[in-house]
Protein backbone atom coordinates (compact mmCIF):
# COMPACT_ATOMS: atom_id res chain seq x y z
CA UNK A 1 0.00 0.00 0.00
CA UNK A 2 1.74 3.26 -0.99
CA UNK A 3 1.73 6.46 1.40
CA UNK A 4 -0.66 9.10 1.14
CA UNK A 5 -0.14 12.37 -1.02
CA UNK A 6 -1.45 15.43 -0.25
CA UNK A 7 -1.19 18.84 -0.89
CA UNK A 8 -2.42 22.07 -0.14
CA UNK A 9 -5.12 24.62 -1.96
CA UNK A 10 -5.39 27.82 -0.15
CA UNK A 11 -4.58 26.21 2.98
CA UNK A 12 -6.96 22.95 2.33
CA UNK A 13 -5.47 19.60 2.25
CA UNK A 14 -6.47 17.87 -0.27
CA UNK A 15 -5.38 14.31 -1.59
CA UNK A 16 -4.19 13.37 -5.37
CA UNK A 17 -3.43 10.00 -6.94
CA UNK A 18 -2.64 9.60 -10.46
CA UNK A 19 -4.02 13.28 -11.61
CA UNK A 20 -1.86 14.49 -14.67
CA UNK A 21 -1.85 17.70 -13.42
CA UNK A 22 -2.45 20.53 -10.94
CA UNK A 23 -5.75 21.39 -12.48
CA UNK A 24 -7.22 18.21 -12.71
CA UNK A 25 -6.60 18.16 -8.50
CA UNK A 26 -7.82 21.16 -7.85
CA UNK A 27 -11.16 20.44 -10.04
CA UNK A 28 -10.97 17.10 -8.39
CA UNK A 29 -11.41 19.11 -4.88
CA UNK A 30 -14.55 20.94 -5.86
CA UNK A 31 -12.72 24.16 -6.85
CA UNK A 32 -11.80 25.64 -10.80
CA UNK A 33 -9.72 28.38 -12.45
CA UNK A 34 -10.54 29.31 -15.61
CA UNK A 35 -8.68 28.09 -18.84
CA UNK A 36 -9.42 28.25 -22.62
CA UNK A 37 -6.77 25.87 -23.73
CA UNK A 38 -6.85 23.00 -21.60
CA UNK A 39 -9.38 20.13 -22.00
CA UNK A 40 -9.11 16.77 -20.02
CA UNK A 41 -9.37 13.97 -23.45
CA UNK A 42 -6.38 16.66 -25.12
CA UNK A 43 -2.87 16.60 -24.63
CA UNK A 44 -1.80 20.21 -22.11
CA UNK A 45 -1.05 22.84 -24.37
CA UNK A 46 -0.50 26.09 -21.91
CA UNK A 47 -1.24 28.13 -24.20
CA UNK A 48 -3.73 30.77 -22.76
CA UNK A 49 -2.22 31.00 -19.19
CA UNK A 50 -5.61 31.70 -17.72
CA UNK A 51 -4.95 28.57 -15.63
CA UNK A 52 -2.35 30.38 -14.04
CA UNK A 53 -1.91 29.17 -9.75
CA UNK A 54 1.05 30.56 -7.24
CA UNK A 55 2.79 27.94 -5.77
CA UNK A 56 5.02 28.84 -3.11
CA UNK A 57 8.60 28.46 -3.69
CA UNK A 58 7.88 28.10 -7.26
CA UNK A 59 6.30 31.42 -7.95
CA UNK A 60 3.46 31.29 -10.95
CA UNK A 61 2.56 28.76 -12.47
CA UNK A 62 0.02 26.92 -15.41
CA UNK A 63 -2.03 24.61 -13.55
CA UNK A 64 -2.76 22.20 -16.67
CA UNK A 65 0.63 21.67 -17.22
CA UNK A 66 2.36 21.47 -13.94
CA UNK A 67 1.74 17.49 -12.45
CA UNK A 68 1.25 17.44 -8.95
CA UNK A 69 3.89 17.05 -5.98
CA UNK A 70 3.50 15.81 -2.36
CA UNK A 71 3.16 18.93 0.17
CA UNK A 72 2.84 21.55 -2.65
CA UNK A 73 0.83 24.93 -1.03
CA UNK A 74 -1.01 26.71 -3.53
CA UNK A 75 -2.75 29.52 -4.00
CA UNK A 76 -5.38 29.72 -6.52
CA UNK A 77 -6.84 33.23 -6.08
CA UNK A 78 -3.75 35.91 -4.83
CA UNK A 79 -3.07 39.51 -6.50
CA UNK A 80 -0.65 38.59 -9.15
CA UNK A 81 -2.81 35.83 -10.35
CA UNK A 82 -5.90 37.38 -10.91
CA UNK A 83 -3.60 40.33 -12.41
CA UNK A 84 -2.32 38.17 -14.74
CA UNK A 85 -5.80 37.01 -15.80
CA UNK A 86 -7.16 39.51 -16.50
CA UNK A 87 -4.59 40.99 -18.65
CA UNK A 88 -5.27 37.93 -20.70
CA UNK A 89 -8.42 38.75 -20.64
CA UNK A 90 -7.91 42.59 -21.84
CA UNK A 91 -5.44 41.31 -24.64
CA UNK A 92 -8.01 38.53 -25.77
CA UNK A 93 -10.86 40.82 -26.15
CA UNK A 94 -8.84 44.02 -27.83
CA UNK A 95 -8.08 41.61 -30.67
CA UNK A 96 -11.03 40.09 -31.14
CA UNK A 97 -14.40 40.37 -32.84
CA UNK A 98 -16.83 41.33 -30.20
CA UNK A 99 -19.92 41.66 -32.40
CA UNK A 100 -21.56 39.15 -29.14
CA UNK A 101 -24.97 39.79 -29.98
CA UNK A 102 -25.08 37.95 -33.42
CA UNK A 103 -22.43 35.55 -32.40
CA UNK A 104 -23.74 31.99 -32.32
CA UNK A 105 -21.34 30.93 -29.03
CA UNK A 106 -23.54 34.10 -27.25
CA UNK A 107 -24.54 33.37 -24.20
CA UNK A 108 -22.34 30.17 -24.22
CA UNK A 109 -19.18 31.78 -24.79
CA UNK A 110 -16.07 31.10 -22.52
CA UNK A 111 -14.60 34.53 -23.27
CA UNK A 112 -17.49 36.10 -22.59
CA UNK A 113 -18.08 34.41 -19.64
CA UNK A 114 -14.47 35.07 -18.02
CA UNK A 115 -15.32 38.80 -19.29
CA UNK A 116 -17.98 39.09 -17.11
CA UNK A 117 -16.55 37.17 -14.03
CA UNK A 118 -13.71 39.27 -13.91
CA UNK A 119 -15.04 42.36 -14.37
CA UNK A 120 -13.62 43.20 -17.51
CA UNK A 121 -15.15 46.48 -18.36
CA UNK A 122 -12.94 48.56 -19.54
CA UNK A 123 -10.02 47.36 -22.40
CA UNK A 124 -6.31 49.06 -21.92
CA UNK A 125 -5.40 48.20 -25.30
CA UNK A 126 -6.27 49.43 -28.53
CA UNK A 127 -8.73 47.01 -31.07
CA UNK A 128 -7.52 45.69 -33.87
CA UNK A 129 -7.87 47.59 -37.32
CA UNK A 130 -10.64 47.09 -39.57
CA UNK A 131 -7.76 45.78 -42.34
CA UNK A 132 -6.60 42.93 -40.26
CA UNK A 133 -9.91 41.53 -40.35
CA UNK A 134 -10.21 37.98 -42.15
CA UNK A 135 -13.35 36.54 -43.91
CA UNK A 136 -16.12 34.21 -42.49
CA UNK A 137 -15.50 30.50 -44.35
CA UNK A 138 -18.39 28.99 -44.75
CA UNK A 139 -17.79 27.04 -47.69
CA UNK A 140 -17.79 23.64 -45.72
CA UNK A 141 -21.84 22.15 -45.07
CA UNK A 142 -21.42 21.78 -41.85
CA UNK A 143 -18.84 23.98 -39.85
CA UNK A 144 -18.62 28.04 -39.91
CA UNK A 145 -14.77 29.10 -39.43
CA UNK A 146 -14.38 32.94 -38.22
CA UNK A 147 -10.65 33.41 -37.88
CA UNK A 148 -11.71 37.04 -36.06
CA UNK A 149 -13.02 35.31 -32.93
CA UNK A 150 -10.30 32.62 -32.76
CA UNK A 151 -7.69 33.57 -29.78
CA UNK A 152 -5.28 30.88 -30.71
CA UNK A 153 -5.94 28.36 -28.14
CA UNK A 154 -5.07 25.53 -30.37
CA UNK A 155 -7.90 23.27 -29.12
CA UNK A 156 -8.86 22.65 -32.09
CA UNK A 157 -5.89 21.77 -33.85
CA UNK A 158 -4.98 19.45 -31.38
CA UNK A 159 -9.08 17.93 -31.58
CA UNK A 160 -7.78 17.19 -35.41
CA UNK A 161 -4.58 15.54 -35.15
CA UNK A 162 -5.31 13.85 -31.74
CA UNK A 163 -8.31 12.88 -31.97
CA UNK A 164 -8.47 11.81 -36.39
CA UNK A 165 -4.70 11.93 -36.98
CA UNK A 166 -6.40 13.93 -40.11
CA UNK A 167 -4.45 17.66 -39.56
CA UNK A 168 -6.79 19.69 -41.27
CA UNK A 169 -6.15 22.87 -38.82
CA UNK A 170 -3.14 24.37 -38.01
CA UNK A 171 -0.81 27.38 -37.30
CA UNK A 172 0.43 29.81 -39.84
CA UNK A 173 2.23 32.69 -39.64
CA UNK A 174 4.17 34.29 -36.48
CA UNK A 175 4.06 36.82 -33.91
CA UNK A 176 0.75 38.91 -34.31
CA UNK A 177 -0.28 37.33 -37.64
CA UNK A 178 -0.88 34.01 -36.39
CA UNK A 179 -3.52 32.52 -37.61
CA UNK A 180 -5.21 28.86 -36.87
CA UNK A 181 -6.33 27.91 -40.63
CA UNK A 182 -6.52 24.85 -42.69
CA UNK A 183 -3.67 23.66 -45.20
CA UNK A 184 -2.35 26.75 -47.70
CA UNK A 185 -5.03 28.64 -46.01
CA UNK A 186 -7.72 27.11 -48.02
CA UNK A 187 -11.59 27.28 -47.12
CA UNK A 188 -12.70 24.26 -45.46
CA UNK A 189 -14.81 23.10 -47.79
CA UNK A 190 -11.73 22.34 -50.29
CA UNK A 191 -9.75 20.33 -47.86
CA UNK A 192 -10.07 16.97 -46.65
CA UNK A 193 -12.09 17.84 -43.70
CA UNK A 194 -14.35 15.00 -42.44
CA UNK A 195 -17.17 17.21 -40.95
CA UNK A 196 -17.26 15.58 -37.58
CA UNK A 197 -16.91 18.76 -35.54
CA UNK A 198 -14.51 17.70 -32.82
CA UNK A 199 -12.94 21.15 -33.42
CA UNK A 200 -15.98 23.07 -32.76
CA UNK A 201 -17.21 21.05 -30.05
CA UNK A 202 -13.46 22.16 -28.48
CA UNK A 203 -13.57 25.63 -29.40
CA UNK A 204 -14.47 28.00 -26.91
CA UNK A 205 -15.23 31.20 -28.58
CA UNK A 206 -17.70 31.34 -31.74
CA UNK A 207 -14.81 31.10 -34.09
CA UNK A 208 -15.54 27.52 -35.45
CA UNK A 209 -19.54 26.96 -34.67
CA UNK A 210 -22.29 24.25 -36.41
CA UNK A 211 -24.11 25.57 -39.72
CA UNK A 212 -27.19 26.78 -38.38
CA UNK A 213 -29.78 25.30 -40.89
CA UNK A 214 -32.75 26.19 -38.40
CA UNK A 215 -34.44 29.43 -39.97
CA UNK A 216 -34.63 26.89 -43.40
CA UNK A 217 -36.71 24.20 -40.90
CA UNK A 218 -38.50 27.08 -39.65
CA UNK A 219 -39.65 28.43 -43.07
CA UNK A 220 -40.72 24.89 -43.87
CA UNK A 221 -42.42 24.33 -40.86
CA UNK A 222 -44.55 27.64 -40.62
CA UNK A 223 -45.09 27.08 -45.01
CA UNK A 224 -48.78 25.63 -44.58
CA UNK A 225 -48.50 24.11 -47.84
CA UNK A 226 -46.01 21.83 -46.48
CA UNK A 227 -45.96 18.43 -44.09
CA UNK A 228 -42.67 18.03 -42.32
CA UNK A 229 -41.79 14.96 -40.42
CA UNK A 230 -38.83 14.74 -38.75
CA UNK A 231 -36.64 11.53 -37.02
CA UNK A 232 -34.27 11.60 -34.13
CA UNK A 233 -30.82 9.54 -33.54
CA UNK A 234 -30.28 7.74 -30.25
CA UNK A 235 -27.69 9.57 -28.89
CA UNK A 236 -29.93 12.86 -29.02
CA UNK A 237 -32.23 11.95 -26.30
CA UNK A 238 -29.47 11.41 -23.67
CA UNK A 239 -28.00 15.02 -24.33
CA UNK A 240 -30.38 17.46 -25.45
CA UNK A 241 -31.99 17.51 -21.99
CA UNK A 242 -28.39 18.95 -20.30
CA UNK A 243 -29.81 22.09 -22.38
CA UNK A 244 -32.36 22.50 -20.19
CA UNK A 245 -30.41 21.50 -16.93
CA UNK A 246 -31.35 17.69 -16.84
CA UNK A 247 -28.29 15.48 -16.00
CA UNK A 248 -26.05 13.99 -18.51
CA UNK A 249 -27.38 10.21 -19.90
CA UNK A 250 -31.14 11.40 -18.43
CA UNK A 251 -33.33 9.84 -21.51
CA UNK A 252 -35.75 12.72 -22.94
CA UNK A 253 -37.39 11.17 -25.98
CA UNK A 254 -40.83 11.86 -24.39
CA UNK A 255 -40.40 15.60 -23.47
CA UNK A 256 -38.46 15.84 -27.31
CA UNK A 257 -41.83 14.06 -29.00
CA UNK A 258 -43.88 16.94 -27.29
CA UNK A 259 -41.27 19.37 -28.02
CA UNK A 260 -41.07 18.54 -31.49
CA UNK A 261 -44.86 18.70 -31.91
CA UNK A 262 -45.12 21.93 -29.65
CA UNK A 263 -42.80 23.37 -32.62
CA UNK A 264 -45.23 22.58 -35.33
CA UNK A 265 -43.79 19.32 -37.02
CA UNK A 266 -46.33 16.76 -38.43
CA UNK A 267 -45.11 13.80 -37.92
CA UNK A 268 -42.26 12.43 -35.35
CA UNK A 269 -40.66 9.56 -35.82
CA UNK A 270 -37.20 7.50 -34.42
CA UNK A 271 -34.53 7.10 -36.04
CA UNK A 272 -34.09 4.07 -33.91
CA UNK A 273 -36.42 2.29 -36.21
CA UNK A 274 -34.10 2.32 -39.16
CA UNK A 275 -30.99 1.51 -36.45
CA UNK A 276 -33.13 -2.20 -36.71
CA UNK A 277 -33.45 -1.81 -40.30
CA UNK A 278 -30.00 -1.12 -40.54
CA UNK A 279 -28.79 -3.99 -38.36
CA UNK A 280 -31.11 -6.21 -40.54
CA UNK A 281 -29.22 -5.77 -43.66
CA UNK A 282 -25.70 -5.40 -42.47
CA UNK A 283 -26.12 -8.56 -39.91
CA UNK A 284 -27.12 -10.60 -43.81
CA UNK A 285 -24.46 -8.83 -45.41
CA UNK A 286 -21.69 -10.06 -42.97
CA UNK A 287 -22.88 -13.37 -42.69
CA UNK A 288 -22.33 -13.48 -46.22
CA UNK A 289 -18.84 -12.45 -46.31
CA UNK A 290 -18.07 -14.15 -43.53
CA UNK A 291 -19.28 -17.32 -45.68
CA UNK A 292 -17.54 -16.35 -49.06
CA UNK A 293 -14.81 -15.35 -47.15
CA UNK A 294 -14.48 -12.22 -49.28
CA UNK A 295 -13.89 -8.75 -48.65
CA UNK A 296 -13.49 -9.61 -45.11
CA UNK A 297 -13.13 -7.49 -42.58
CA UNK A 298 -16.84 -5.91 -43.26
CA UNK A 299 -16.31 -1.66 -42.05
CA UNK A 300 -19.91 -0.41 -40.81
CA UNK A 301 -20.89 2.71 -42.90
CA UNK A 302 -23.39 4.27 -40.07
CA UNK A 303 -20.59 7.57 -39.98
CA UNK A 304 -20.19 9.71 -42.81
CA UNK A 305 -17.07 11.25 -41.17
CA UNK A 306 -15.13 8.07 -41.48
CA UNK A 307 -16.41 7.14 -44.74
CA UNK A 308 -15.22 10.20 -46.37
CA UNK A 309 -11.72 9.10 -44.37
CA UNK A 310 -11.74 6.34 -46.38
CA UNK A 311 -12.80 7.87 -50.02
CA UNK A 312 -10.45 10.94 -49.33
CA UNK A 313 -7.15 8.45 -47.30
CA UNK A 314 -7.70 5.16 -48.47
CA UNK A 315 -9.82 4.54 -51.40
CA UNK A 316 -8.34 1.10 -51.88
CA UNK A 317 -9.98 0.06 -48.97
CA UNK A 318 -13.83 0.82 -49.88
CA UNK A 319 -14.50 -2.66 -50.88
CA UNK A 320 -14.26 -3.51 -47.25
CA UNK A 321 -17.03 -0.67 -46.38
CA UNK A 322 -20.92 -2.14 -45.90
CA UNK A 323 -23.19 -0.98 -48.61
CA UNK A 324 -25.56 -0.06 -46.11
CA UNK A 325 -26.53 3.65 -45.59
CA UNK A 326 -26.59 4.90 -42.66
CA UNK A 327 -30.14 4.64 -39.80
CA UNK A 328 -30.98 8.17 -41.36
CA UNK A 329 -30.33 7.72 -44.54
CA UNK A 330 -32.00 4.20 -44.85
CA UNK A 331 -34.93 6.14 -42.63
CA UNK A 332 -35.74 9.14 -44.87
CA UNK A 333 -36.38 7.02 -48.17
CA UNK A 334 -38.44 4.77 -46.27
CA UNK A 335 -40.48 7.99 -45.11
CA UNK A 336 -40.52 9.56 -48.60
CA UNK A 337 -41.84 6.47 -50.26
CA UNK A 338 -44.71 5.65 -47.55
CA UNK A 339 -45.50 8.54 -45.58
CA UNK A 340 -47.62 9.89 -48.72
CA UNK A 341 -49.36 6.59 -49.29
CA UNK A 342 -50.36 6.13 -45.55
CA UNK A 343 -50.98 9.97 -44.83
CA UNK A 344 -52.28 10.86 -48.78
CA UNK A 345 -50.06 13.28 -48.80
CA UNK A 346 -48.03 14.59 -52.31
CA UNK A 347 -45.06 14.02 -52.01
CA UNK A 348 -44.12 17.65 -53.41
CA UNK A 349 -45.39 18.81 -49.78
CA UNK A 350 -43.04 16.51 -48.19
CA UNK A 351 -40.35 17.51 -46.30
CA UNK A 352 -37.71 15.45 -43.95
CA UNK A 353 -36.05 16.68 -41.18
CA UNK A 354 -32.97 14.81 -39.25
CA UNK A 355 -32.02 15.84 -35.80
CA UNK A 356 -28.57 14.00 -35.28
CA UNK A 357 -25.76 14.37 -32.73
CA UNK A 358 -23.48 14.74 -35.58
CA UNK A 359 -22.23 17.82 -37.83
CA UNK A 360 -21.05 15.28 -40.53
CA UNK A 361 -24.37 14.23 -41.52
CA UNK A 362 -25.33 17.57 -42.98
CA UNK A 363 -22.22 16.96 -45.17
CA UNK A 364 -24.11 13.42 -45.92
CA UNK A 365 -27.52 14.39 -46.15
CA UNK A 366 -26.11 16.40 -49.43
CA UNK A 367 -24.12 13.54 -51.00
CA UNK A 368 -25.71 12.79 -54.41
CA UNK A 369 -25.69 8.91 -53.43
CA UNK A 370 -28.75 10.33 -51.12
CA UNK A 371 -30.57 11.99 -53.85
CA UNK A 372 -33.16 10.23 -55.59
CA UNK A 373 -35.50 11.78 -58.69
CA UNK A 374 -33.22 15.32 -58.04
CA UNK A 375 -34.10 15.40 -54.52
CA UNK A 376 -32.56 14.38 -51.23
CA UNK A 377 -34.64 11.85 -49.40
CA UNK A 378 -33.29 14.17 -46.21
CA UNK A 379 -34.00 17.97 -46.91
CA UNK A 380 -32.34 19.04 -43.44
CA UNK A 381 -30.24 17.70 -40.98
CA UNK A 382 -30.31 20.06 -37.46
CA UNK A 383 -28.39 19.11 -34.47
CA UNK A 384 -28.90 18.57 -30.93
CA UNK A 385 -27.96 21.58 -30.54
CA UNK A 386 -30.12 23.40 -32.76
CA UNK A 387 -33.13 21.65 -31.77
CA UNK A 388 -32.39 23.43 -28.05
CA UNK A 389 -31.77 26.58 -29.67
CA UNK A 390 -35.27 25.87 -31.82
CA UNK A 391 -36.72 25.01 -28.51
CA UNK A 392 -35.84 28.24 -26.91
CA UNK A 393 -36.70 30.41 -29.37
CA UNK A 394 -40.68 28.81 -29.45
CA UNK A 395 -40.95 30.42 -25.94
CA UNK A 396 -41.24 25.96 -24.67
CA UNK A 397 -40.45 24.64 -21.15
CA UNK A 398 -39.11 21.77 -21.97
CA UNK A 399 -39.21 20.40 -18.35
CA UNK A 400 -43.33 21.15 -17.80
CA UNK A 401 -43.91 19.30 -21.30
CA UNK A 402 -45.53 16.27 -20.87
CA UNK A 403 -43.95 13.17 -22.32
CA UNK A 404 -45.67 12.10 -25.53
CA UNK A 405 -45.07 8.90 -28.11
CA UNK A 406 -43.54 8.94 -31.77
CA UNK A 407 -45.94 8.08 -34.51
CA UNK A 408 -46.24 4.73 -36.39
CA UNK A 409 -45.62 3.18 -38.41
CA UNK A 410 -42.00 4.06 -38.11
CA UNK A 411 -41.62 4.50 -34.38
CA UNK A 412 -41.19 0.83 -32.86
CA UNK A 413 -37.55 0.44 -32.15
CA UNK A 414 -35.64 -2.42 -30.14
CA UNK A 415 -32.97 -1.96 -27.65
CA UNK A 416 -30.54 -2.60 -30.32
CA UNK A 417 -31.66 0.38 -32.50
CA UNK A 418 -30.87 2.50 -29.05
CA UNK A 419 -27.75 1.28 -28.66
CA UNK A 420 -26.64 2.80 -31.72
CA UNK A 421 -25.22 6.01 -30.27
CA UNK A 422 -22.26 4.69 -28.26
CA UNK A 423 -19.10 3.09 -29.88
CA UNK A 424 -19.60 -0.58 -29.89
CA UNK A 425 -23.30 -0.34 -30.00
CA UNK A 426 -23.47 -1.14 -34.18
CA UNK A 427 -21.41 -3.97 -33.15
CA UNK A 428 -23.50 -5.42 -30.31
CA UNK A 429 -26.89 -4.98 -32.11
CA UNK A 430 -25.41 -6.52 -35.24
CA UNK A 431 -24.25 -9.74 -33.34
CA UNK A 432 -27.54 -10.14 -31.37
CA UNK A 433 -29.35 -10.37 -34.84
CA UNK A 434 -26.31 -12.45 -36.53
CA UNK A 435 -26.01 -14.76 -34.74
CA UNK A 436 -29.97 -16.02 -34.57
CA UNK A 437 -29.46 -15.81 -38.17
CA UNK A 438 -26.50 -17.54 -38.35
CA UNK A 439 -27.76 -20.31 -35.99
CA UNK A 440 -31.58 -20.46 -35.71
CA UNK A 441 -31.18 -20.47 -31.65
CA UNK A 442 -32.04 -17.52 -29.68
CA UNK A 443 -28.98 -15.85 -28.03
CA UNK A 444 -29.66 -15.51 -24.41
CA UNK A 445 -27.35 -13.43 -23.24
CA UNK A 446 -27.34 -10.12 -25.35
CA UNK A 447 -25.49 -7.95 -23.40
CA UNK A 448 -21.89 -7.82 -25.18
CA UNK A 449 -20.63 -5.63 -22.34
CA UNK A 450 -16.50 -6.46 -23.83
CA UNK A 451 -18.14 -3.97 -26.45
CA UNK A 452 -19.07 -1.33 -24.29
CA UNK A 453 -16.72 1.80 -22.69
CA UNK A 454 -16.28 5.33 -23.67
CA UNK A 455 -12.86 5.49 -22.42
CA UNK A 456 -11.39 3.01 -24.02
CA UNK A 457 -11.19 3.81 -28.19
CA UNK A 458 -10.13 0.37 -29.29
CA UNK A 459 -11.68 -2.97 -28.10
CA UNK A 460 -11.18 -6.58 -29.27
CA UNK A 461 -13.93 -8.79 -28.56
CA UNK A 462 -13.95 -13.18 -30.05
CA UNK A 463 -16.76 -14.28 -30.29
CA UNK A 464 -18.10 -17.66 -31.58
CA UNK A 465 -21.34 -18.12 -34.11
CA UNK A 466 -22.14 -21.56 -35.02
CA UNK A 467 -18.94 -22.92 -34.03
CA UNK A 468 -16.86 -19.96 -36.43
CA UNK A 469 -14.72 -17.81 -34.26
CA UNK A 470 -15.85 -13.86 -35.09
CA UNK A 471 -13.55 -11.27 -33.96
CA UNK A 472 -14.72 -7.84 -33.81
CA UNK A 473 -12.77 -4.66 -33.26
CA UNK A 474 -14.59 -1.73 -32.17
CA UNK A 475 -12.40 1.79 -32.57
CA UNK A 476 -13.63 5.48 -32.03
CA UNK A 477 -11.37 8.19 -33.36
CA UNK A 478 -10.10 7.78 -36.66
CA UNK A 479 -6.84 7.80 -35.78
CA UNK A 480 -7.52 4.40 -34.29
CA UNK A 481 -9.62 3.67 -37.31
CA UNK A 482 -5.83 4.17 -38.78
CA UNK A 483 -4.31 1.87 -36.66
CA UNK A 484 -6.47 -1.07 -37.58
CA UNK A 485 -6.13 -0.02 -41.67
CA UNK A 486 -2.86 -0.31 -41.07
CA UNK A 487 -3.02 -3.86 -39.84
CA UNK A 488 -5.11 -4.82 -42.30
CA UNK A 489 -2.63 -3.68 -44.79
CA UNK A 490 0.31 -5.45 -43.08
CA UNK A 491 -1.84 -8.60 -43.03
CA UNK A 492 -1.54 -8.70 -39.71
CA UNK A 493 -5.49 -8.08 -38.88
CA UNK A 494 -7.67 -10.87 -37.60
CA UNK A 495 -10.95 -9.62 -36.89
CA UNK A 496 -13.76 -9.92 -39.24
CA UNK A 497 -15.69 -6.72 -38.55
CA UNK A 498 -14.52 -3.22 -38.06
CA UNK A 499 -16.72 -0.63 -36.21
CA UNK A 500 -15.41 2.82 -36.56
CA UNK A 501 -17.39 5.88 -35.20
CA UNK A 502 -15.05 9.08 -35.69
CA UNK A 503 -16.48 10.59 -32.32
CA UNK A 504 -14.53 9.93 -28.64
CA UNK A 505 -17.03 7.28 -27.10
CA UNK A 506 -19.21 7.28 -30.52
CA UNK A 507 -22.73 9.59 -31.01
CA UNK A 508 -23.08 10.63 -27.59
CA UNK A 509 -20.00 12.69 -28.19
CA UNK A 510 -21.06 13.73 -31.69
CA UNK A 511 -19.75 17.35 -32.48
CA UNK A 512 -23.40 18.37 -32.42
CA UNK A 513 -23.91 17.54 -29.13
CA UNK A 514 -24.24 19.69 -26.20
CA UNK A 515 -20.81 20.41 -25.09
CA UNK A 516 -18.65 17.89 -23.23
CA UNK A 517 -15.23 18.67 -23.64
CA UNK A 518 -14.32 20.06 -19.92
CA UNK A 519 -15.89 16.79 -18.49
CA UNK A 520 -14.64 13.38 -19.52
CA UNK A 521 -17.42 11.52 -17.87
CA UNK A 522 -20.68 13.21 -19.61
CA UNK A 523 -20.05 10.51 -21.93
CA UNK A 524 -20.23 7.56 -20.15
CA UNK A 525 -22.82 8.88 -18.08
CA UNK A 526 -24.52 9.64 -22.22
CA UNK A 527 -23.94 5.95 -23.12
CA UNK A 528 -25.21 4.37 -20.25
CA UNK A 529 -28.74 6.45 -20.67
CA UNK A 530 -28.60 4.26 -24.45
CA UNK A 531 -27.97 1.51 -22.81
CA UNK A 532 -30.53 1.64 -19.46
CA UNK A 533 -33.00 2.24 -22.17
CA UNK A 534 -31.75 -1.18 -23.83
CA UNK A 535 -32.16 -3.10 -21.17
CA UNK A 536 -36.03 -1.82 -20.38
CA UNK A 537 -37.40 -2.57 -23.57
CA UNK A 538 -39.50 -5.25 -23.93
CA UNK A 539 -37.76 -6.11 -27.56
CA UNK A 540 -33.91 -6.03 -27.68
CA UNK A 541 -32.80 -7.63 -30.87
CA UNK A 542 -33.49 -5.66 -33.87
CA UNK A 543 -35.05 -8.98 -35.74
CA UNK A 544 -37.59 -9.39 -33.37
CA UNK A 545 -38.92 -5.80 -33.77
CA UNK A 546 -42.56 -6.34 -35.53
CA UNK A 547 -42.60 -3.24 -36.86
CA UNK A 548 -39.55 -4.22 -38.92
CA UNK A 549 -40.92 -7.31 -39.78
CA UNK A 550 -44.14 -5.87 -40.91
CA UNK A 551 -42.01 -3.39 -43.39
CA UNK A 552 -40.03 -6.11 -44.90
CA UNK A 553 -43.55 -7.94 -46.16
CA UNK A 554 -45.19 -5.13 -46.86
CA UNK A 555 -42.22 -3.51 -48.85
CA UNK A 556 -39.02 -4.65 -48.40
CA UNK A 557 -39.32 -8.38 -49.26
CA UNK A 558 -36.50 -9.96 -47.53
CA UNK A 559 -33.14 -8.49 -46.44
CA UNK A 560 -31.09 -8.01 -48.83
CA UNK A 561 -33.68 -8.54 -51.47
CA UNK A 562 -33.33 -6.41 -54.49
CA UNK A 563 -35.81 -4.08 -53.31
CA UNK A 564 -33.69 -3.34 -49.91
CA UNK A 565 -30.76 -2.66 -52.07
CA UNK A 566 -32.10 0.01 -54.41
CA UNK A 567 -33.29 1.75 -51.27
CA UNK A 568 -31.20 0.85 -48.54
CA UNK A 569 -27.65 0.44 -49.84
CA UNK A 570 -25.06 2.72 -51.80
CA UNK A 571 -21.62 2.60 -53.62
CA UNK A 572 -19.13 5.00 -52.30
CA UNK A 573 -16.20 5.92 -54.98
CA UNK A 574 -12.97 7.08 -54.50
CA UNK A 575 -12.07 10.67 -53.64
CA UNK A 576 -8.32 10.47 -52.69
CA UNK A 577 -5.21 12.95 -52.64
CA UNK A 578 -6.95 16.17 -51.43
CA UNK A 579 -9.07 16.28 -54.64
CA UNK A 580 -12.48 15.83 -53.33
CA UNK A 581 -14.41 19.36 -52.61
CA UNK A 582 -17.48 19.68 -50.24
CA UNK A 583 -20.88 19.43 -52.06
Amino acid sequence: MTDKKTLFIDGKEVEFTDEPNLLEVIRKAGMNVPTFCYRPDLTSFGACRMCVVEVEGRGIQSSCTMPPENGLKIHLNTEKTRRIRRTVLELLLANHDKKCLTCDKNGSCELQQYAEEYGITNIRFPDKSLEDYLPVDDSSPSIVRDPNKCILCGACVRACSEFQGHAVLGFANRGSKTVVQPMNGRPLGQVDCVNCGQCVAVCPTGALTIKDDTEKVWAEITNPQKTVVVQMAPATRVALGEMFGLKPGENSIGLMNAALRKIGFNLIFDTNFSADLTIMEEATEFLERLKSGKDLPLFTSCCPAWIKYLETQHPEMLKHLSSCKSPMSMMSPVLVDLVPKYFNIARENLVVVAVMPCTAKKYECKRPEMYRNGRPDTDYVITTKELGKMIRSAGIDFNALEPEDHDSPFGEYSGAGTIFGASGGVAEAAVRTAYEFATGEPLNEVDIKQMRGTSNRSKTVSLVIKGTKVIVRVVSTLKEAEKALQEIKSGKADFQMLEVMACPGGCINGGGQPTSCNDSSIKEERAEGLYKEDSELPVRKSHMNPSIQKLYQEYLEHPGSHKAHEILHTVYTDKFAGSYKDI
